[in-house]
């Protein structure tokens, strides 16, 4: 992907011009901040014929202007729980829950029509790879006006109007020519702001970004990184961010879910967890993430790989990584138990462990 001269990535006009608000938010109709705009209660998607078990028992709250962070390696079930969430599930994966609920929306309910109407108006995402979201045929103006008309009730002048101050609003420099680009003729980080300004542009309650930085350079992947907290903090949007890189997420969330094959090892307020991780595989990708206390030295890895799907170990699912594990890890499965004021986790000796940087040296 080559980026033309004229318009380059990074947004060097006026800090004040840069900062404005994005055009029409916070609007009328947004949900209240504090306000739960997403529920979602023992979720479980499988896949195959067999219906093999990907997901198992996840739940979690977003509210109005909160940040919360979905975090594992790849093959954790992140991407599958944010896929259910949008209605998206891949061919031979199948999505069941007890509760999943958009502001009062219930999700389960909804058919192919339903799940439509609801993208791009109250449900936005940002995936990996923003060229492969785009059509490389129509200018990214027309396929940002286009919704705007559908969803919106806008005229042809008027979506033209709205989708330029969209793509000013998200840091896209001289957005009337960028209106009139083509994805090839932007740079990743042009087409990931011009994917955010479509997702962002029917004034959603919930914006959902799967590994929205992964392929962006440091440089850019920061000003996403910054473009999106400012958005949900104006528009008082709720934000899920997937990453299988723990330092993205803590940079950006108000809390902290943790994967681990399928499950929900880990669940609290961002500070308190890198701070304080309560799970050992918590305590791993901070360390592999080179944050907290483990700045100091190379960074480590975590030794094997997670279990496919099916093939997790009865017990803890994580006990054969793991360097604190013990006979009673590896007999009945795990549950996900309250550690405190707003906290969760999944481990059978997280009483008796002292994690992260509070962990007394050894020999």
């Amino acid at each position: 992907m080559s980026a033309t001269t004229s318009t380059p990535d990074l947004d060097t006009r006026p800090a004040a011009a840069a900062e404005r608000p994005v055009p029409g938010g916070p609007v009328s109709g947004q949900p209240v901040p504090g306000r739960p705009v997403l529920e979602v209660e023992g979720l479980r998607v499988t896949v195959g014929r067999g219906r093999t078990e990907a997901v198992r028992e996840v739940s979690f709250t977003v509210r109005a202007g909160e940040a919360v962070g979905l975090v594992g390696e790849s093959g954790s079930g992140k991407t599958l729980t944010c896929r259910a969430v949008l209605g998206l599930p891949a061919a031979g994966v199948s999505a069941t829950a007890d509760t999943l609920d958009l502001g009062g929306t219930d999700l389960l309910g909804l058919d192919g029509p339903g799940w439509q109407r609801l993208r791009g108006s109250r449900l936005g995402a940002v995936f990996q790879d923003p060229g492969s979201y785009l059509n490389p045929s129509l200018t990214v103006g027309r396929q940002l006006a286009e919704p705007l008309r559908a969803h919106g009730g806008l005229n042809r002048t008027e979506a033209r109007r709205r989708a330029v101050e969209l793509f000013d609003s998200v840091g896209l420099r001289d957005p009337e020519a960028v209106y009139d680009r083509y994805p090839h003729e932007l740079s990743g980080g042009m087409l990931q702001r011009v994917l955010i300004a479509i997702a962002v542009g029917g004034d959603p309650d919930l914006l959902v970004a799967d590994e929205a930085t992964t392929a962006l350079d440091t440089v850019v992947q920061a000003e996403v990184l910054d473009l999106l907290a400012r958005l949900r903090t104006e528009r008082g949007l709720g934000l899920l961010l997937v990453s299988h890189d723990l330092a993205v997420v803590a940079e950006v969330t108000d809390r902290l879910l943790v994967f681990y094959a399928g499950e929900v090892v880990e669940d609290g307020p961002t500070a308190e967890v890198v701070a304080s991780p309560a799970h050992p595989y918590t305590e791993a990708l901070l360390a592999v993430a080179g944050l907290g206390d483990h700045r100091r030295g190379p960074l480590p890895v975590i030794p094997g790989h997670p279990p496919a799907p099916g093939e997790a170990p009865t017990g803890c699912r994580f006990a054969p990584r793991c360097e604190y594990a013990a006979e009673a890890c590896t007999g009945a499965p795990v549950a996900l138990l309250p550690r405190g004021e707003g906290r969760a986790v999944r481990c059978r000796r997280a009483d008796e462990l002292t994690l992260g940087p509070e962990r007394p040296a050894t020999t």
